[in-house]
């Protein structure tokens, strides 16, 4: 085999590991578990699994007000 022949198919290989990589990170169940572990790492400490209170008490109040708001506009404009 040649080093030009060598190193095509060299080439070749590395593409074909960088699309398989490609395909995983694209692949929807990925992306999914991607997203969850995000948003699981706002409310819950990771390392320790604790609950992260701030995070969730904000949550919470960003909940009741625009419950409260939702309830306001529909008085006012009932």
């Amino acid at each position: 085999m040649s080093a030009l022949e060598r190193e095509i198919e060299e080439t070749r290989e590395r593409l074909a590991s960088t699309i398989d990589q490609l395909a995983y990170r694209a692949h929807p169940k990925t992306i999914v578990g991607r997203q969850v572990t995000v948003v699981k790492s706002r409310f819950v400490d990771l390392d320790t699994g604790a609950p992260r209170t701030d995070n969730i008490l904000k949550a919470a109040g960003a909940v009741v007000g625009a419950v409260v708001l939702f309830a306001l506009v529909r008085k006012v404009a009932g």
